[in-house]
């Protein structure tokens, strides 16, 4: 009976003794490799940008994104800041409704949102009168002047997904009789617009830029002074009967013709981009950098969609690093085209 009541008395330490060494062991290893602020759930971080640019006077080089935590990266880089600039306004008549931005833009065509509004939609959501309509739009209209932005300098885009749709020659015919200008782009249009905006000029050497719209998928990237575009079939594929094999084989083959010295970032926007993006986004992070395809599950048809496509880019390319910006659209492209 002694013997087993000091055995006892000391298993339980013996066993802590036990379970503590690999634990310390651990916590040696994290320490050493300098990883012990991930194992903490702390993320890693580097320099911008604009940080080295600041300390050394030097040009900034592309800097990949960096692994904050076993499940997640950041993209570590900052915007030069507009200097003097003025407020204007842009309207984007989408396939799936209308997103607007407020942008304050330099002489030297450095931009920062000021303000953004997405899936707003008058038609779409049933108000067909033109009175509804006229209001709304007035509406609209009136927002951007509360903050700054003056008449002249409120604009219209509608897309190329968005032409092919008949309600939206009701919304232009209205904003022609209220005395604006309504510019329709072309798919090709789109893509190269979207570089303008969302492409820093520090990766043009080795970055390419895709866009996901509804209605179309732009690609695009830089070729000497000059901007590449294609199109192929946008996240909503579906509604026209198409298979998703048969898209998948298109965006493939689209993606080939991007150069492999191109391959290594991809630059993404678009409204299921925006969808994946969220589901991860660090607060409010200007990049996000997206998971892998097979991360990610929905019921969603246009989701699924959106997924083969980015699937096919992302196995065609070879390329593992897809942003997101939060800030960018192809309309901001369009601003930033105008003198």
């Amino acid at each position: 009976m002694e013997q087993k009541s000091t055995w006892a008395r000391l298993r339980w330490p013996v066993k802590a003794v036990i379970i503590a060494i690999p634990i310390i062991g651990i916590g040696y290893w994290a320490f050493e490799s300098g990883k012990l602020d991930a194992v903490a759930g702390k993320p890693e971080t580097t320099k911008t940008d604009s940080g080295w640019a600041a300390e050394s006077g030097t040009k900034p080089q592309p800097s990949k994104a960096t692994k904050a935590t076993e499940d997640r990266r950041t993209f570590n880089y900052s915007p030069e800041k507009p200097v003097d600039g003025e407020m204007k306004g842009v309207v984007e008549v989408g396939a799936s409704g209308f997103n607007s931005f407020v942008v304050n833009i330099d002489k030297d065509k450095h931009w920062e949102i000021v303000s953004k509004d997405f899936g707003k939609s008058f038609v779409y959501e049933g108000m067909a009168t033109t009175a509804d309509i006229r209001m709304g739009l007035k509406d609209y209209i009136g927002a951007m002047f509360d903050k700054g932005v003056k008449s002249r300098n409120v604009h219209f885009v509608i897309s190329s997904g968005a032409q092919k749709d008949p309600k939206t020659a009701t919304i232009s015919a209205e904003l022609k009789k209220m005395g604006y200008v309504v510019n329709l782009v072309t798919a090709e249009q789109e893509g190269k617009l979207a570089l303008k905006c969302v492409l820093p000029p520090t990766y043009a050497e080795n970055s390419f830029v895709v866009d996901i719209g509804s209605g179309n998928t732009k690609i695009s990237w830089m070729e000497g002074n000059s901007i590449k575009s294609l199109e192929g079939p946008g996240a909503k594929y579906y509604e026209k009967e198409m298979k998703d094999d048969a898209v998948y084989a298109q965006i493939k083959a689209l993606a080939e013709k991007i150069p492999a010295t191109k391959r290594e970032i991809c630059f993404i926007i678009g409204g299921v981009p925006f969808e994946l993006a969220k589901q991860i986004r660090d607060g409010e992070e200007r990049f996000t950098v997206l998971n892998e395809p097979a991360k990610y599950q929905s019921d969603k048809v246009k989701i699924k969609s959106g997924l083969n496509i980015y699937n096919a880019i992302k196995a065609t390319t070879n390329c593992d690093t897809f942003v997101f910006d939060w800030d960018a659209n192809f309309t901001i492209g369009f601003l930033l085209s105008l003198k």
